[in-house]
């Protein structure tokens, strides 16, 4: 982001809205607008807007006979989200250093994120050969295998969303372009309960993809491997979906135990 932006209008409303939510997440009374006005040094015209915006967007409360308030449910609902992101990478961490040692690849975890997805989790592969992926890294879904997961067993409005567009961005020559080929691909995923990239993102390189579930059959992630297309031989591809299931469902009974303990 060009430094200029962070002057505009908007940008500086966003800055104080996140400040008075980091505010009031500090506060155990919860805290008036004038009083947020004078700690964070916004003026209180502004305070006064920015927290009844918050306020009806059900980020901020206030107390039901008086003038303080504090934060409010889907305040405290994004913030588990959050946490559970970042516990789910944790739990999955060991067994994707298994996959990644005994197969000699790279494995991934992610997660969707508006219509990309995001990894939240990556293990380096033993050996010489590296992938530029990095945690927080977001990609296409209708090129990668844990796009492809995402739709096929992710939220339907996102796989309603990308089925909606006309066209896809063309990475290689073996990227799938039309929501016809996508849709045809998704239905494969569904069959086998697995997807693969074979070179559609980047060429010599091919990627296998199983969803994660909780015990209550949640979708929480797609958990991958990446190779190359010699370090995963096309005729390798379904033993090792087999173990990518394993692991899965490892991770995904780890999760819901934490998510219950």
């Amino acid at each position: 982001m060009k430094q200029a932006e962070f002057g505009t209008p908007t940008a500086g409303a966003v800055k104080r809205a996140l400040a008075i939510l980091e505010c009031l997440d500090g506060s155990r009374r919860g805290l008036n607008i004038s009083e947020l006005s004078r700690k964070l040094k916004i003026p209180k015209s502004s305070t006064h807007v920015i927290v009844l915006t918050l306020e009806r967007l059900g980020y901020l409360e206030r107390e039901e006979r008086g003038l303080h308030y504090s934060l409010g449910l889907k305040a405290h609902i994004l913030g588990q989200g959050v946490m559970k992101t970042l516990r789910l990478a944790d739990i999955a961490q060991p067994r994707m250093r298994q996959l990644a040692d005994s197969l000699r690849v790279t494995a991934h975890l992610a997660v969707p994120d508006r219509d990309q997805g995001v990894f939240i989790q990556k293990v380096d592969a033993p050996g010489l050969i590296k992938f530029d992926t990095y945690v927080g890294r977001h990609m296409d879904l209708h090129c990668t295998a844990v796009g492809k997961v995402i739709l096929a067993f992710g939220p339907a409005e996102i796989r309603e969303h990308i089925l909606a567009k006309s066209v896809y961005m063309r990475y290689t020559e073996h990227t799938l372009t039309t929501p016809r080929q996508l849709l045809r691909d998704l239905k494969r995923v569904q069959r086998l309960r697995y997807a693969s990239d074979d070179e559609e993102e980047e060429l010599e390189v091919r990627c296998v993809a199983v969803p994660v579930y909780s015990t209550a059959g949640q979708f929480l992630a797609a958990l991958s491997v990446t190779g190359t297309i010699r370090q995963i031989a096309g005729d390798a591809v379904e033993r090792i979906a087999a173990l990518l299931k394993s692991a899965a469902a490892e991770i995904g009974a780890a999760a819901s135990v934490q998510n219950h303990g």
